[in-house]
């Protein structure tokens, strides 16, 4: 079997093999619009399938109408462009490729004339391109037949398959959400019509059609109807391992730069496999981590290239911090974890819709790594839980934190901001607190000087918060007391030695309560508890009002 270029560049690298001369690169990573191979790094995705299991050559050969959908910059047109040229491979396809990325407020008149423009000269230039035998008596039905309306479109291929014979055409409607929404309903109930009437029928002009956007359309309810619901449901997968990797391997085949797996598997880890992000660390790498060198690209490397991302202010990150703000609690709820898939819920929906969260099983999680570090940083900065104050304020002379100071000064915090942020619909918001602590941290670990992690995972469990500052870890475990009496300190006291500090090899922890039966402003002094050697430092404070 012969071995892809991204194992044999790997096996290069571990062989040391890496003493041939630099290359400048033929192509580049694309950020922005439509991959061309020529120009551009290229990978066909994999496993484009409907909930049946079957890819889009497939669906097409069954005649079947689908709505594939996925965010923005994910490389939806790119795979449709690539598919309809290998689908004109035989003769017997007719495939158009229209774009409603322009239509949203043109009115019905001109919304019909430019569908007219696109889809009568990729007609023609195609039928030519087979040297089609019914080309004149093609030419001649849409000279005559002008696009004014659904209905006029829905005459059209009742025309065409009077005319034309053993073809089959094939569109593919990309950006189908800028169709103008007075004409929605319409269009998409004609969709359904022409399906509905030629299903049994292969000698169809109409044969497949596909709409592509963000939204999934077949769930669009207009007029208390679904008019598209007979579509198959497609959504475009990110990139695989194999596909970060081969996409890759082609620039080292042009330049003789390698990638580690250590590297490739480090951007899939932190991307998702996000086509963008992977696009966009490509470049970073190539041009200012690590350039024009035959030197092998290390994990290293890229964690160097993910922070430069972290702080670039691009496109990508402007269009969903949008999305990401309109929703922001939703948003931050799925950050801390724990939140349950809620099918159908407008708010998740919106955050699943732009990309910004997954739902696997149960659960949603922020999509990747990196969307989580981005977006929560931006948050924690609008939280106004920086404190204005030096971080070289809270060292201890043998370079430790006094994370006695730190929690201290925060609880100070809380009592200038009161306690209305912890309610909702007069219940606590679960994790207000979590979340305003974190961003207080935040202050010791931004711009590299350390890592702040928050539920992560461990030997026995999960941590609230991991705060690595100067290689040392501090654990801190936060809880909100509903009720008298010590339970939830004692339950959060066995968590911590238990299950944390062991796991971690560490000898002090810390456990943050967030007591609503103390009233706000009420100090309490931090009790120091030691459990089998290990010393727990708590803190409670008053969010009771």
């Amino acid at each position: 079997m012969e071995a892809n270029i991204g194992d044999i560049e790997i096996l290069r690298v571990k062989r040391g093999k890496v003493n041939m001369n630099y290359r400048r690169p033929k192509r580049y990573f694309e950020k922005s619009g439509v991959v061309y191979p020529d120009a551009s790094y290229y990978v066909s995705l994999e496993n484009v399938t409907n909930m049946d299991n079957q890819d889009i050559k497939t669906m097409v050969d069954l005649g079947r109408y689908f709505s594939i959908f996925a965010p923005r910059q994910s490389g939806k047109t790119t795979f449709f462009e690539g598919f309809c040229h290998d689908l004109e491979e035989n003769p017997a396809y007719v495939a158009i490729l229209l774009s409603f990325q322009t239509c949203k407020s043109l009115d019905k008149q001109r919304f019909y004339q430019l569908i007219q423009k696109d889809l009568y000269s990729q007609l023609i230039n195609r039928l030519d391109a087979v040297n089609c035998p019914k080309l004149d008596a093609v030419k001649q039905c849409i000279d005559s037949h002008n696009l004014t309306d659904h209905i006029s479109f829905s005459d059209l291929f009742e025309e065409l398959n009077r005319v034309i014979e053993f073809k089959k055409i094939v569109i593919f409607i990309d950006e189908f959400d800028g169709v103008p929404i007075g004409e929605l309903e319409n269009f998409l109930a004609t969709l359904r019509d022409l399906y509905q009437r030629y299903k049994k029928r292969t000698d169809k002009a109409l044969y497949s059609i596909g709409l592509v956007g963000i939204r999934n359309v077949t769930k669009l309810v207009v007029g208390g109807v679904s008019p598209f619901n007979i579509a198959d449901q497609v959504k475009l997968p990110p990139f695989s391992l194999k596909n970060v990797r081969d996409l890759y391997a082609q620039y080292t085949e042009d330049t003789n730069q390698p990638f580690t797996e250590e590297a490739v598997k480090k951007v899939f880890d932190d991307t998702a496999g996000q086509p963008w992000l992977v696009n966009r660390l490509g470049t970073i790498l190539t041009i200012n981590v690590k350039p024009e060198t035959t030197e092998p690209i290390s994990k290293e490397d890229v964690e160097k290239a993910i922070d430069i991302l972290l702080y670039e202010e691009n496109s990508h990150f402007d269009n969903i911090t949008e999305k990401a703000k309109q929703y922001k609690e939703t948003f931050i709820d799925v950050v801390f974890n724990g939140v349950e898939y809620i099918p159908g819920d407008e708010e998740q929906s919106l955050l699943l819709t732009h990309g910004l969260i997954k739902a696997e099983g149960k659960h949603v999680y922020v999509s990747n790594a990196i969307y989580k570090k981005r977006f929560t940083r931006t948050f924690f900065r609008e939280s106004g839980a920086i404190a204005d104050v030096p971080v070289k304020g809270y060292i201890k002379p043998d370079g430790l934190l006094d994370m006695e100071a730190v929690l201290g000064d925060f609880e100070e915090y809380i009592i200038q901001i009161g306690v209305n942020a912890f309610y909702a619909s007069q219940k606590p918001y679960e994790k207000t607190g979590q979340f305003l602590l974190t961003a207080w941290l935040y202050q010791f670990v931004e711009g590299g000087k350390g890592e702040l992690r928050f539920e992560t995972r461990t030997g026995l469990g999960r941590m609230d918060i991991l705060l690595n500052y100067q290689d040392h870890k501090y654990i801190i475990e936060t809880k909100i007391n509903r009720s008298h009496g010590t339970r939830t300190l004692d339950k959060a006291i066995e968590q911590v030695s238990g299950k944390y500090l062991s796991t971690e090899r560490v000898h002090e922890g810390y456990i943050v309560i967030f007591d609503l039966k103390t009233m706000v402003g009420e100090l309490c002094a931090p009790h120091k508890h030691i459990v089998k050697g290990k010393e727990i430092l708590s803190f409670n404070i008053g969010i009771g009002r």
